[in-house]
């Protein structure tokens, strides 16, 4: 059978490592699936590493990635790729609300010769009102922006090597995994799971990070919210030709009436949507200049397991 890589991006999840390498580790040696796994610390302020080079000494199974600073969970995902030796390979959380046993089915489909197959969430679990709309809209306007159904995608998949090759291989700084994931095409199926109730410590997601999630990956991905400028545009163009039409049948009409209020608020609105419009616009520019400047999307000062095997404070 062919090697399987399992990444699991893990950030401040001291509490979790070992069981996450236990459990995950169980599913695939009680499958018969050889397999190796790459724990990728995402700058932790804990003892996540600690606990990884431990996991790494005990397992040769184990391998971990320890970045020099917080860059991201997609920066950790795509190391994770980028290090994985396997013929294919499975993203999934450290937090295990992700099923372990999913990726037995996955691999089994990897078999029969799909290339990618997703984990699309049949249920979200346990989360509050605000952060499940918050959730239902950005997938909803990610889903139009990008032409690809999202709304129940997660970062829970599985790759061929192929697939991983090409996005490892994607020159973008600002990468959108499960956009990505899906826009690289390949023969691909569904997996649909429940989502587990976390076992250890806490949920690194908020509302408020949700949506910064949600625009930077919005804006990175596609370029729609660009377009929101021209319709903005043309908003303002009807508003001000029925204004200028009403003005104008009241002066022929003679029943013009002084004051301000109508050009004051043509004003306001009119400046409303031009400091909206340049907003738009200075964010794209933002991430092109962080683009252009072509740094690294995450640096690596540790590993772990495999052939690469230091001290955790080396």
């Amino acid at each position: 059978m062919r090697l399987l890589s399992v990444v699991l991006p893990s950030y401040n999840e001291e509490m979790m490592i070992e069981k996450a390498a236990q459990t995950v580790g169980g599913v695939l040696t009680d499958a018969g699936i050889p397999y190796e796994l790459i724990f990728v610390d995402d700058g932790s302020k804990d003892a996540t590493w600690e606990n990884i080079f431990r996991a790494s000494a005990d397992d040769e199974h184990v391998r971990g990635i320890h970045f020099s600073r917080n860059f991201g969970k997609e920066a950790a995902i795509m190391a994770g790729l980028a290090a994985a030796s396997g013929d294919c390979a499975v993203v999934i959380d450290c937090d295990l609300q992700h099923p372990p046993e999913k990726i037995v089915e996955m691999y089994r489909l990897w078999e029969q010769g799909y290339e990618v197959v997703e984990g699309q969430k049949a249920d979200r679990g346990t989360e509050s009102a605000a952060h499940s709309f918050a959730a239902k809209t950005f997938y909803s306007l990610i889903s139009k922006a990008t032409g690809f159904d999202m709304e129940n995608a997660s970062d829970f998949k599985l790759l061929d090597r192929k697939a991983v090759d090409v996005l490892i291989n994607m020159r973008e700084r600002n990468a959108f995994f499960r956009g990505l994931s899906s826009w690289i095409g390949f023969e691909t199926a569904t997996v649909t799971f429940d989502v587990q109730e976390r076992e250890a410590g806490e949920s690194k997601w908020s509302t408020r990070s949700l949506i910064r999630y949600a625009i930077n990956n919005l804006t990175s991905f596609s370029s729609a919210p660009m377009q929101v400028v021209t319709v903005l545009g043309i908003i303002m163009f009807v508003v001000s030709v029925v204004f200028g039409l009403i003005t104008l049948i009241q002066k022929i009409a003679g029943i013009a009436q002084p004051g301000f209020t109508t050009v004051i608020l043509i004003l306001t609105f009119s400046s409303s949507i031009i400091m909206i419009s340049l907003g738009i616009i200075g964010f794209y520019i933002s991430r092109i200049y962080e683009e252009i400047k072509g740094r690294p999307k995450y640096i690596i000062s540790k590993t772990c397991g495999g052939d690469c095997v230091r001290s955790p404070g080396e």
